[in-house]
């Protein structure tokens, strides 16, 4: 005889065990609710690194992982190289930055510092995924496998697809269909003098990134568009060390002698918005929200910050602040809009190419 599993209650269920949900978890911890936090639980054996700004750091004290990570293995970050609408290479660097440093992540790790926290913290964790999500009486009644939970506040952290989120009749919009083609080529790969710097290449099918890791490993991604991917046997070994071939600098940082060895990750990096991205008894955070292209260095560090600022909405708002949510996603708007403003320069100062790629961002 099949058994039923208990009902569970809380005061915020959040689907999503990544940086922004984590973040979410940790600051409402510390608001004093109780938290259960729903996440497939699969954890690849590496993700492709991002580079994380040096503003992250007054995010990471807030989330009480900031020591963590100055002391663990990510690799500083001194600034950001690029050969954009020329050749030439120009570099920003943290020298003058209040807070210094940033980092080249290892995300695997990254990622599990803050679920770590997150746990240490007192949420309670449940494998698996949200299956049904509706709103009773001012509640959220929410199914994960056997179980029924019923919490007053409902955070989607599920990533661009947004899924908790279009339960609401939210609209994602999406922009285009960026991808990022990833390596991680180990040890060895990566020439001695390769400053701790990230750098982006743009080239006729979209930019490349690369970004120093520990022991001499590097990270490498051609960004192009989902379709031009397949045209150009862009997932193959083969063919993607071939274009990157074709680089200048971001050749030179990689040794010849070590070629691609293993298989290529082929990622998501759309850019997408929820709207509204909050409204009663939910928010959005993290790409659920806003989702940017690698080229605006955001991805992580927004997370975070929606991870946190949505948190505080939904303490506000269990303490009768009405308008604490729609500001909230207003926020969240006029954040992405200006994003996106930013993005159409960017992309428009690159005019040498007269590619698919390119033509669809002018």
């Amino acid at each position: 005889m099949g058994t039923h599993a208990p009902d569970l209650a809380c005061d915020v269920l959040i689907a999503g065990g990544g940086p922004a949900g984590n973040a979410a978890a940790i600051t409402l911890r510390r608001h004093g609710a109780a938290v259960i936090v729903v996440d497939p639980g699969r954890m690849p054996r590496w993700k492709p690194g991002e580079s994380l700004a040096p503003e992250a750091r007054p995010l990471l004290a807030r989330l009480g992982v900031l020591d963590r990570i100055t002391t663990g293995p990510h690799t500083p970050c001194f600034g950001n190289q690029s050969a954009w609408g020329n050749d030439t290479l120009t570099e920003t660097d943290f020298l003058f930055s209040p807070y210094g440093a940033g980092w080249h992540l290892d995300r695997v790790l990254f990622d599990r510092t803050l679920t770590d926290a997150a746990r240490r913290a007192g949420t309670h964790e449940l494998t698996g995924r949200v299956r049904s999500a509706r709103r009773v009486g001012g509640q959220w009644q929410l199914v994960v496998g056997a179980t029924t939970i019923h919490a007053r506040y409902l955070l989607d952290a599920t990533g661009a697809a947004a899924c908790l989120a279009r339960h609401t009749r939210a609209a994602v919009t999406r922009t285009d269909r960026l991808v990022a083609v990833a390596a991680l080529l180990p040890s060895g790969a990566s020439r001695r003098e390769v400053p701790r710097t990230s750098l982006v290449e743009s080239a006729a099918l979209g930019w490349w990134y690369t970004a120093p890791l520990s022991a001499g490993a590097c990270v490498v991604m051609a960004m192009t568009d989902a379709d031009l991917v397949g045209q150009r046997a862009l997932h193959t070994p083969e063919r993607w060390w071939k274009q990157l071939m074709t680089t200048t600098h971001v050749r030179g940082r990689v040794r010849h002698a070590v070629p691609l060895q293993g298989r290529l990750r082929v990622v998501r990096a759309a850019t997408s918005c929820t709207h509204p991205a909050a409204g009663p008894g939910w928010a959005a955070v993290g790409d659920a929200a806003t989702a940017s292209d690698p080229i605006a260095a955001r991805g992580i560090l927004t997370a975070l910050a929606t991870g946190i600022t949505a948190a505080d909405a939904v303490n506000a708002d269990a303490a009768g602040s009405s308008e604490a949510l729609d500001a909230y996603a207003e926020r969240i708007a006029s954040s992405h809009e200006e994003y996106l403003r930013a993005r159409h320069i960017c992309y428009g100062s690159e005019k040498r190419w007269d590619t698919p790629f390119w033509a669809r961002r002018r």
